[in-house]
């Protein structure tokens, strides 16, 4: 029996490999439910009501009203500047009614009055530029051609958005690699097993050979 015990005790390298499967474990575990808690449900509410639809454009005009961004000019500079405000109005095929175009969820929420908040820079008149470069691309390039656009009738009925934050893709990402973390975990715990359950086995029937 103590003969038996000792066989089956661990090495170091066994011992160590086992515990990085636990941990490997753990941590697939762990991850997958701060995600599903803290980043998976918010973005599937985000999600949820909402689809696509065609837009197009109505009116693209600036407000009088500036609003404050903040720039980085180093590592312990930073300042505020401002920027004009950009509206692109549109029309989508779920509805007459127009509505307002974001870049995507997070502009929305930054700043829920404008269609664009361009990249602070230092400068005002810089920001007014980039401002001014969108509103000519919305008037002359976009015009009155159609394109995919996405809306959510629950919490923002009267916006749409141009893109997603929290597509398909972010969303499969957000759930695989923790249960790829996990799986990982599991062949390391039970390949070490198989391999200390062969060699014990092996072990055992060179001695009643001998």
């Amino acid at each position: 029996m103590a003969r038996t015990r000792a066989a089956y005790e661990y090495t170091e390298a066994e011992d160590k490999s086992m515990r990085l499967g636990f941990l490997l474990i753990a941590a697939g575990l762990l991850s997958l439910l701060g995600l599903c808690c803290c980043w998976l449900r918010p973005a599937l509410q985000e999600r949820g009501g909402g689809g696509s639809a065609n837009c197009t454009v109505l009116a693209v005009r600036q407000l009088g009203e500036r609003f404050a961004c903040t720039f980085s000019c180093g590592a312990a500079c930073r300042g505020t500047a401002r920027y004009p405000c950009l509206q692109v109005l549109v029309r989508t095929s779920r509805s007459a009614a127009p509505a307002l175009l974001h870049e995507d969820e997070r502009q929305l929420r930054t700043n829920p009055k404008c269609s664009y908040i361009p990249p602070c820079a230092r400068d005002d008149q810089e920001n007014s530029e980039n401002v001014t470069y969108k509103q000519k691309y919305w008037k002359e390039k976009v015009g009155s051609q159609p394109f995919t656009c996405y809306f959510n009738q629950h919490l923002r009925p009267d916006d749409v958005m141009l893109k997603r934050t929290h597509d398909e893709t972010v969303l499969l990402h957000c759930f695989l690699w923790p249960v790829v973390t996990f799986l990982v975990g599991v062949l390391i715990v039970v390949l070490t097993i198989c391999a200390k359950s062969l060699a014990v086995k092996a072990e055992a029937i060179k001695k009643k050979k001998h």
